[in-house]
């Protein structure tokens, strides 16, 4: 599967004329050495039936009892024609085992927001949320696997009209359309775009999304969503049962504006964390939206995560460049964007990543990372 964020990345910075450089005040010098931390990997952490692959991580996280869970691009999408509309679904599935790798259970079956796996995040009360950038979703499950909440609208199917007569050409080809594919942007103005002109039971204005990416809470249980690497470039705030209360962000890379928000996250002050991927830094904000500061050094940021103890410290996924395979690593940053340290190289082998677009943080030395390209997650332990 092509790289699903490096593309998009790169034509919002084209619109928007971004440059790559991030303008902070906190930005180190970026000729200074990092410290290499060193570190154990686990890659066969996850042991499923001979019948059942990981396919591409989407997200990985892990519960309070250790339980793990993953949304991977694996299962059997399909498309059903119907005399006016094309569905597509069944691109993904959330898989859940236990704290020793063990599988459990596959949960959402047949969910109809499954289509392009982009992340996966566990709150506080143990619930998995999934967030589907084809979709335009992200789906809350509970303790049980029931689905209790939704955000979101998954884009209409494209209207197809009947081939000619006589031309032999598929309906879609006769109306020179095509389905939406996973990972595609939703067309203007389409549902869940978060644009005007939605059609009915899209939601009020702000609530839709454009290829989300990610998912975070405060203490009050208000939920962020990163919206996203579509065309909104912006952080939609919702209450703790789902009703939109504002957003902030636009397309550039001046403060408060994105070219790409991949990750999210949420300190114990409740300071929220951008990724803004394609303009290479970190923006800091207070939970109503207001600009606090950014850094920059860490590449571009594709995954985030926070650590919980009394010194937190945020980890960094860099994607490395386009093809997303020639430096990356993973970053060890303090709150102020200080970096640490950084670990891990580009590759396929043990103690290397391959498009690392999910990271959980177990601990503040125990992180699980979730690689798209090697199909895999691998529990990472940082050497004291």
């Amino acid at each position: 599967m092509p790289n699903i964020f490096h593309s998009t990345a790169a034509a919002a910075l084209v619109i928007c004329g971004a440059s790559l450089v991030a303008h902070s005040q906190n930005t180190q010098n970026s000729s200074a050495a990092v410290p290499d931390l060193a570190f154990d990997a686990a890659t066969d952490l996850l042991k499923t039936p001979n019948d059942l692959h990981v396919g591409e991580v989407g997200g990985v996280g892990a519960n309070s009892k250790g339980q793990i869970f993953v949304y991977t691009r694996t299962g059997h999408p399909y498309a059903t024609l119907g005399d006016n509309r094309t569905f597509s679904r069944g691109g993904s599935r959330l898989l859940q085992f236990d704290q020793t790798g063990k599988f459990v259970r596959e949960l959402g079956q047949d969910v109809y927001g499954f289509n392009a796996a982009i992340g996966l995040r566990v709150d506080p009360q143990d619930n998995v949320w999934t967030v589907d950038e084809g979709a335009n979703q992200i789906v809350k499950f509970d303790t049980e696997g029931r689905v209790t909440l939704v955000l979101g609208r998954k884009p209409e199917a494209i209207v197809v009209r009947p081939a000619q007569p006589g031309s032999g050409a598929p309906a879609a080809a006769a109306a020179g359309t095509a389905p939406i594919q996973p990972g595609a942007p939703a067309p203007p103005g389409g549902a869940g775009s978060g644009q005007p002109a939605r059609p009915p039971g899209s939601g009020i204005p702000g609530s839709g999304f454009s290829r989300p990416a990610d998912v975070a809470w405060d203490r009050a249980g208000n939920i962020y969503v990163a919206d996203g690497i579509g065309t909104n470039n912006r952080v939609a705030k919702f209450d703790k049962d789902g009703r939109f209360i504002t957003h902030w962000g636009s397309t550039g890379n001046g403060p408060s504006q994105f070219a790409g928000v991949k990750a999210l996250a949420i300190d114990a002050q409740g300071n929220v964390y951008v990724a803004d991927a394609g303009n290479k830094r970190i923006q800091v904000f207070d939970a109503e939206g207001m600009f606090k500061s950014e850094f920059g050094n860490v590449g571009t940021p594709l995954a985030m995560c926070i650590t919980r103890g009394a010194t937190q410290h945020l980890y960094v996924s860099h994607a490395g460049d386009d093809d997303g395979m020639d430096d990356a690593a993973i970053y060890k940053v303090q709150l102020d964007g200080k970096v640490v340290g950084k670990f891990g190289s580009a590759g396929k082998q043990p103690k290397e990543f391959g498009l690392a677009n999910s990271l959980d943080c177990r601990g503040d030395n125990e992180l699980l990372v979730g690689e798209m390209t090697n199909w895999r997650v691998q529990r990472v332990t940082l050497k004291r």
